[in-house]
Order: structure tokens, then C-alpha cells, then sequence
């Protein structure tokens, strides 16, 4: 059974810790890039050839989206830390068991939330401040891609299951699907059909349902390996396996939630600004997103590989992993922030030829660099606290970034020191600096060591 396991992903519990870590996160890499860039082109091609309302009716319509997206990468996470250190401890039985209550967990509350956000679709759009003349794009985009919101969440729910077993090669392979229908499909429906945010959403489900099936065909081929069978019986969320995974995946998906809220927050004010105003927040966050791909990356690579090891009891590897990713990613950060900081009217350029965007643009790329920096000693520093399973620090992390540090910062420099709209841009770049500090505390106090799941369920 052990050797099963083996063929369907990678052990970092032995081994070069180093290579190890880099063959794994190379496909993690590629995977949330091409996810970036694919989720780009909506907003490079509607804003390309709509205009900035239809760039403003993408990036507000697809808000929601944005908000759960996280919430099934928290519960995906979860899993994946629990079958780590499974995987890590050699209990595949457990492991084969957890699949199924995992998956199970995973559907329910996607379907749950595509019909709450298309029930409440106006509401939504209300509370964001979308300009009145992108309330009709924005409307249109979102029901849409409520509708890919299983597809979302079962995609994730599988990764979840590979990665936590090391296997980070066949994720890539699913996403690259999903680039290559959502790009011919934005192309067609957009460029030739000229349905506007209609065909982009149209284009991002479809290309969401293509990474799902993938993913899903792929699981029932290794079938064996985790225990997955396609019968009703099987889809039952088990006590055991469910409740460990809700104990990590509600604090990890509310700390999310809470900064995906402060993120809301910052851009319904920025939206009160006006268009410009707007449309430079809605280019900055894809930018932003996409500039710190290596760092989000690395992190969850750091995670499995943390989670194997404390599984396999083996803390100085563990600790080695931190340390690994520190390294790299402010070395990435260094990079991004002189090539932003060089050349940032060519990075806005990719997505709009608006002259007051661009120029505004400038500065929120400077503002920034602050949050690529802090952003890379974050990552580091919380994959330990991700891959030992501290569900409460999670939440702890959620809540000062989410409401202390971006909500708290952003009203004091826009409105207490009067900046405006920048006040909102540097509340943002500043708002993990506490955060961080409470990563390294945890790592640094060695609280880590004892502190699995295994041990908690053993």
C-alpha cells in the first residue's frame, strides 16, 4: 500500500530536502502562473476591446468569485495538510478513508454558495459600489460564474489530495486545460461574438468545468492508490476525517474570508473614487497577484513538505523547509520589485491604454514593493504554521490582516491623514508587517513540534 502511494506522488520525508522542495514547486509554480495569467486575459481582453467599463464590470462582477476562490483553497489546504501528514506517518488506510469525506465536504458547500451568490447577485453588487455604468456587465459576469463554482471547489478538492501526497505534476497539467479553453474561448466569445463580460464568463466557467474534468478523470485512474469509488455510499462525510478537517479548514477559510473582506472593503471605497480610480485598483490587484505567484507557491509547497515531516516526526527537516523559502522568495522579491519599479507603466500597459490609470498606476507599483517584501517573509514563516496545523493562529493571522492592519491602516492614512485613494493603497502594502511577526514568533518558539493532527487523533 505504501508503495502505491509512493507511485502517485513524491516523499520529501528523505532525501535532498533542497531538490526535493524545487521539483515539487516547480509544477506548483507553473500551475498557479498559468491559473494567473488565464484569469488575466479576461481583463486583457475585455479591457482591451470593451474598454475600462468592461473592466470594471469584470473585476467587480467577479468579487464574489474572488471571495470563495480562497475559502475552497483554505479547505483544500486542509486537506492536503492532513493527507501530508498521513502520507508522512505511512497511514494510508487513514488517508483512504479521509478521501471521500474530503470530497464530499468540498461539493456541499460549493453548491451551497453558487446559489446564494446568483439569489443575491444585486445585493452583492450594491454593497461593492459598482459604477452604475458597469452595473450591467458586472451583473451578467457574476451569475455566470457562479455557476463554476462546484468546478472551482472540486478542482481544488483533488489538487488538494495530490499535492498532499506529492504529487504536484498532474495539477499543472489540469490548469493547463483550463488556460488553453479559456483563452480560445475569451478570443471567440468576446473578439468575434463581441458578448462582452458575457463571453468572458462564459469563457472562465467553461475553462473551470475543463480543469475539473481533467482532474476528476485523472483521480479515477489512480482510484486504487487513494480509495476513491464513484458510488453514492462513498461521497459520506465520515466524523473522524470531517471534523479534523473543519477544525483546520474553518480557521484557515475565516482568515481568508477576513482578508478577501478587507479586500472588498478597500476596493468598494477605492470604487467610490471614480472609474480611474477603479480601474487602476482593479489592474493593481491582478498585478499583485500575479507578482507574488513564487511566494504563494513556494508556501504551499513548504506546507506538504512540513506536514510530511512533522508527520514522520522528523522537526529539523521541518525547520530546514522555512528557512529554504525565506531564502527564495526574498530573493524573487528583490527581482519583482526592481522590475516594477523600473518599468511600471509597462506592466499596467498589458491591460489598458487609459492614460490616468497609467500614470496612477506608477505610484501604486511603488507603494507596493513594501508588500512584496513583507509578502515573502509571510509565506515563509506561516507554512509552518499551516503545515503543524495550528488552526488557531490561522485565525489569529486572519483577523490582524484582514481587519487590524488593512482595514485599521487604509481609514487611517485615507481619511485620518486625509491621503485619499492612496491612503488605501498604502494601508494595503503595510497591512502584513503584524502578521509576520506573529509567523516568527510561532517558528522561532519551537511550539511546532508537538502540535500535528495525528497526535490529536492517534
Amino acid at each position: 500500500m505504501a508503495e502505491t502511494a509512493k507511485k502517485v506522488g513524491r516523499d520529501l520525508t528523505t532525501g535532498s530536502l533542497t531538490k526535493g522542495i524545487f521539483l515539487f514547486v516547480g509544477p506548483v509554480i507553473l500551475t498557479n502562473l498559468i491559473q494567473q495569467v488565464y484569469s488575466m486575459v479576461d481583463l486583457m481582453v475585455i479591457g482591451k476591446f470593451v474598454g475600462n467599463v468592461g473592466t470594471v464590470g469584470v473585476s467587480t462582477g467577479g468579487e464574489i468569485a474572488d471571495f470563495l476562490t480562497p475559502v475552497a483553497t483554505a479547505f483544500a489546504l486542509a486537506g492536503q495538510v492532513y493527507i501530508a501528514q498521513l502520507a508522512g506517518a505511512k497511514k494510508f488506510d487513514a488517508l483512504k478513508e479521509s478521501v471521500g469525506s474530503f470530497l464530499s465536504l468540498m461539493m456541499g458547500m460549493s453548491i451551497f454558495f453558487a446559489v446564494v451568490s446568483i439569489v443575491f447577485c444585486n445585493q452583492f453588487l450594491a454593497i461593492l459600489n459598482c459604477p452604475q455604468e458597469a452595473l450591467q456587465s458586472a451583473r451578467a459576469y457574476m451569475i455566470i460564474t457562479s455557476i463554476g463554482y462546484p468546478f472551482i471547489f472540486g478542482y481544488n478538492a483533488v489538487c488538494g489530495v495530490l499535492r498532499g501526497m506529492g504529487e504536484s505534476k498532474r495539477p499543472l497539467i489540469f490548469i493547463i486545460v483550463a488556460a488553453i479553453a479559456n483563452i480560445f474561448l475569451d478570443l471567440l466569445l468576446v473578439v468575434i461574438f463581441k458578448l462582452d463580460a458575457a463571453g468572458t464568463a462564459i469563457a472562465t466557467a467553461a475553462s473551470q468545468l475543463a480543469s475539473f474534468v481533467a482532474a476528476f478523470l485523472y483521480m479515477y485512474r489512480i482510484r486504487d492508490a487513494i480509495g476513491f469509488q464513484l458510488k453514492l455510499s462513498y461521497f459520506k462525510m465520515k466524523k473522524e476525517p470531517t471534523m479534523i478537517i473543519l477544525r483546520l479548514g474553518v480557521p484557515q477559510a475565516v482568515r481568508s474570508v477576513l482578508v478577501r473582506v478587507s479586500i472588498l472593503w478597500v476596493n468598494a471605497s477605492v470604487n467610490s473614487y471614480g472609474l480611474v480610480a477603479s480601474g487602476t485598483n482593479s489592474v493593481g490587484n491582478k498585478l499583485q497577484k500575479f507578482l507574488e505567484i513564487f511566494s504563494s507557491s513556494i508556501s504551499q509547497a513548504g506546507g506538504a513538505a512540513i506536514g510530511q515531516n512533522l508527520g514522520a516526526e522528523k522537526h529539523d527537516r521541518a525547520k530546514k523547509v522555512v528557512y529554504i523559502e525565506l531564502v527564495s522568495t526574498l530573493a524573487v522579491a528583490a527581482i519583482i520589485s526592481l522590475m516594477v519599479f523600473l518599468f511600471p507603466k509597462a506592466f499596467f500597459g498589458i491591460f489598458t491604454d487609459d492614460v490616468d490609470v497609467l500614470e496612477m498606476g506608477v505610484t501604486y507599483l511603488n507603494i507596493m514593493i513594501i508588500h512584496f517584501f513583507v509578502s515573502a517573509v509571510v509565506s515563509s514563516y506561516q507554512s509552518m504554521v499551516v503545515g503543524s496545523g495550528n488552526a488557531a493562529l490561522n485565525f489569529i493571522i486572519g483577523i490582524l490582516d484582514g481587519v487590524v492592519c488593512k482595514i485599521g491602516l487604509s481609514i487611517l492614512f485615507a481619511t485620518v491623514w486625509s491621503m485619499g485613494v492612496y491612503g488605501y493603497f498604502w494601508g494595503t502594502a503595510l497591512s502584513r508587517i503584524l502578521p509576520a511577526a506573529a509567523c516568527m514568533a510561532y517558528f522561532y518558539s519551537g511550539k511546532w513540534k508537538g502540535a500535528t493532527l495525528l497526535k490529536k487523533k492517534d
